[in-house]
């Protein structure tokens, strides 16, 4: 139930004091909520009953000991403008999140409620992705928000970033799922990223208590939400050992779609995408090749050669400068991989990369230049 809308929120009292019993209600909470249909049963229960449960000594002494100061803080925090705690029974709490396997008992909701009812996609990946993985990222999310969709990630710094900017440009919403709990900001130089999401009418969303701080365990456990409130999982670059293929993984299992964006062979970010695209997952050039799996949102965007949006005019360019920029691929390329493919000097490179860098042709990083 809803505390904001419910002063006589029983449940919702236990559910939050079993939140605080160390990470039983992660472990345990499905099973246990199936055994005790009224969770307030749980706590009234036996010392032999809990004990035929495989509960911890420790574990059975909270529960017959609750902190209940700790759940009045929570329901005070709730009663704040736009913060919301919401149980699975609770009638905000989204469909498609309740159909997963384990869906969270509770979840801690700071912005518009209204949000979770809306279609989702997921958008996920690295977070040391390459300059052009973060074009694409904020690109699409920025497309598949003005076509009405909500864009789902994890908060996280890289392609998760890029994907919620990418719908606050977009002047769409976003609904950050985060590995900790609301009250920490993490990373913490994402606070500014996160009042921009509330006040685009965006949601931050967690299962943890408030002032959880990240442990290495949340973020693959946090992954099967922001695939489980989405109808698609976007992946944009990812390693083969990347926590987003985790969240792929959750998706296709949940019987979502799984979209991937190719790379170039050499590109170790583009190997888990390449990965999941074997075992089925669509490969999406654009996004209306996302777009065009839900018929009821196909017509929403027309289909564009999207990696051509900005099309440079390339007779302006000299033979020479044609050549070199032919050599520069969408991956890092590096100066001296440049002079190999040439056969130009070092020095006559660097002039005219900084010639087709001024005139819109590439982008320097930090190991050398990519094409725009």
């Amino acid at each position: 139930m809803n505390y904001k809308k419910n002063s006589n929120a029983t449940e919702l009292h236990y559910l939050l004091a079993l939140l605080e019993i160390d990470n039983l209600i992660f472990s345990s909470g499905q099973k246990l909520l199936k055994m005790f249909p009224n969770i307030a049963d749980l706590f009234s229960a036996s010392i032999n009953d809990l004990v035929k449960l495989g509960l911890s000594p420790d574990e059975m002494a909270k529960l017959k000991n609750p902190d209940w100061c700790v759940v009045d803080q929570n329901l005070r925090w709730a009663e704040k403008s736009d913060n919301h705690i919401i149980s699975i029974s609770d009638p905000s709490y989204p469909q498609l999140l309740k159909e997963i396997p384990n869906p969270p008992l509770l979840l801690f909701v700071t912005g518009d409620l209204q949000l979770l009812k809306s279609p989702q996609i997921a958008v996920v990946g690295s977070r040391n992705p390459t300059p052009v993985g973060l074009e694409i990222a904020f690109d699409f999310a920025k497309e598949l928000a003005q076509a009405g969709l909500a864009i789902t990630s994890g908060f996280a710094t890289g392609i998760d970033a890029a994907s919620h900017k990418g719908a606050i440009a977009g002047l769409g919403k976003t609904i950050a799922v985060m590995g900790t709990g609301l009250n920490q900001i993490y990373p913490s130089h994402h606070k500014n990223l996160a009042q921009k999401i509330i006040d685009a009418g965006g949601i931050l969303l967690s299962e943890f208590p408030l002032n959880a701080k990240g442990k290495t365990w949340h973020f693959p456990l946090r992954n099967r939400i922001i695939s489980g409130l989405s109808i698609g999982t976007l992946v944009v670059e990812a390693t083969i050992r990347s926590g987003s293929l985790i969240t792929a993984r959750l998706a296709n299992e949940q019987g979502r779609d799984v979209f991937a964006i190719p790379g170039s062979i050499y590109n170790p970010l583009a190997r888990g995408c390449h990965c999941l695209i074997c075992q089925g997952a669509k490969l999406v050039e654009q996004p209306a090749d996302i777009l065009v799996e839900f018929k009821e949102l196909a017509e929403l965007v027309q289909p564009q050669v999207f990696y051509e949006k900005n099309p440079k005019e390339k007779n302006k360019l000299d033979r020479q400068h044609q050549k070199l920029l032919d050599c520069v691929g969408f991956e890092t390329t590096t100066v001296d991989t440049l002079a190999a493919r040439t056969g130009l000097s070092v020095q006559i490179i660097s002039t005219m990369l900084l010639e087709l860098e001024l005139c819109g042709f590439i982008k320097t990083t930090a190991s050398g230049y990519v094409r725009c």
